[in-house]
């Protein structure tokens, strides 16, 4: 396969002879000049055609009246190769360089009625998504993406953490019997569709691996339709062995989303705030903590009455608790921490003196993105904080045999990767930095 030349690469081109390939974003057919803008994964060039129109009169070359006719005809979405003339010239808006075209390869033309426009809905373009991420906007989306995960990736490795794959597929459920979708196995079995790492996260622990984490899906059959939840999500989970308590796990994950936010907003940051409007905000470590109970009262004390009866905050008290860190701190994250078991996993290990759960929430802009604690990791607590919330230890079996045989103290959190893009980029709805979203109505495309 030849090197291809990309978009980007043709500023730093001397004039002359050039191939790009792309698809055609549009065309302006006028009487003696033909303009295209070709688009590729990294930009969009014009391409420059005098137009040569029949003539009675006048002999015509027949090279170019078909090189004519074959631009007039173009329709917006054609893939195709175009070898011409590149020329530098700062009056061309398209980053100052245009290709005056010798000739053009087709490689796959499209159907002239493009079926999504900017203005159409959400769930029509979503029906049309492979059109839809042509935009560099929506390209955008997925480079910062890939930075915002090499930069996790990046802090993990370096720091000797191991990554790992766990199974989707689970025989018994992975937190409780809520959520689950089910899936026909052999021999008139079934499985289940993991909604979280956890059970093998806490694993690896007892295997000894110390320091692991996973970028990988999770499933949960929730039936929501609201603007953060989905059917088939990417967590991105950490375990870490060895701990004090939850506030080690919370000093990794601030010290990951400062360096992760830091190289987004290095690479992209410029062309975030073109095509968002909106600036990377770098968060300073370490995150303001706030207990449950205190935030409940800061959320009272500015007329917000939760109506929810668990204790726990609702999204408007996200939202509340929110405003008042940024207002009192200038932060965009703010973790919640001391929750109440009965709202909390069974597996969340308790404070002896507080009877409450060493783990906690963070909020990212005023929207849930983690839950993060210090598991428990005594086999007879487990049974007994099983048996609280009215789960069957011989069910869990499989999980409590992890801690039959010796475990270190630990904790980790489950991240999802949708809700960060979503508000780092002042996102309405997670299905816009999705890839492909799944939600109770849509499996396809």
């Amino acid at each position: 396969m030849s090197e291809r030349v990309l978009v980007n690469q043709l500023k730093s081109l001397p004039a002359g002879p050039v191939e790009v390939s792309g698809w055609v974003e549009t065309v302006r057919d006028q009487k003696k000049v033909q303009f295209v803008v070709l688009r590729d994964e990294t930009g969009a060039v014009q391409l420059v055609n005098p137009a040569t129109r029949p003539s009675e009169e006048i002999e015509q070359d027949a090279a170019a009246l078909a090189l004519t006719e074959t631009i007039g005809a173009l329709a917006t979405g054609t893939f195709l190769t175009v070898r011409g003339e590149l020329k530098h010239d700062e009056r061309v808006k398209l980053g100052g360089v245009e290709i005056k075209v010798a000739e053009l390869e087709i490689a796959a033309a499209a159907n002239p009625e493009t079926p999504i426009a900017a203005d159409s809905s959400p769930d029509k373009r979503m029906d049309w998504r492979f059109i839809d991420l042509r935009q560099r906007r929506n390209n955008l989306i997925f480079r910062v993406q890939t930075t915002l995960e090499h930069a996790m990736r990046t802090y993990w490795i370096e720091r000797d953490y191991i990554e790992v794959h766990s199974p989707k597929l689970m025989a018994s459920p992975s937190e409780s019997n809520a959520e689950l979708f089910e899936v026909p196995y052999f021999e008139d079995k079934t499985a289940y569709l993991a909604q979280s790492p956890q059970f093998f996260k806490q694993m690896a622990q007892v295997a000894g691996f110390g320091k692991i984490f996973e970028i990988a899906p999770a499933f949960r059959a929730d039936p929501s339709f609201t603007s953060r939840h989905a059917t088939e999500f990417t967590s991105i989970d950490a375990e870490i062995s060895w701990i004090d308590s939850h506030e080690d796990v919370a000093r990794m994950q601030e010290e990951l989303l400062h360096t992760a936010f830091q190289a987004v907003a290095d690479k992209h940051g410029d062309e975030i705030r073109e095509l968002f409007g909106v600036e990377v905000e770098v968060p300073a470590v370490p995150f303001p903590r706030i207990p449950l109970a205190e935030a409940r009262e800061i959320v009272a004390a500015r007329g917000y009455d939760i109506p929810r009866t668990d204790g726990d905050l609702d999204p408007e008290g996200e939202r509340q608790i929110a405003a008042h860190v940024r207002e009192a701190f200038g932060h965009p994250f703010v973790f919640i921490t001391d929750y109440h078991p009965e709202i909390r996993a069974f597996y969340h290990m308790r404070d002896e003196q507080t009877g409450l759960t060493k783990s906690y929430d963070l909020l990212f802009n005023g929207v849930e993105i983690t839950t993060g604690a210090q598991r428990e990791h005594r086999v007879d607590v487990l049974i007994e904080q099983a048996k609280e919330k009215g789960l069957d230890p011989e069910h869990l079996d499989f999980y409590l045999d992890f801690f039959r045989f010796g475990a270190p103290p630990h904790g980790g959190f489950g991240m999802g990767l949708a809700r960060i893009l979503m508000l780092m980029l002042g996102e309405s709805s997670i299905r816009e930095v999705t890839f492909l979203f799944r939600g109770p109505t849509r499996l396809a495309p």
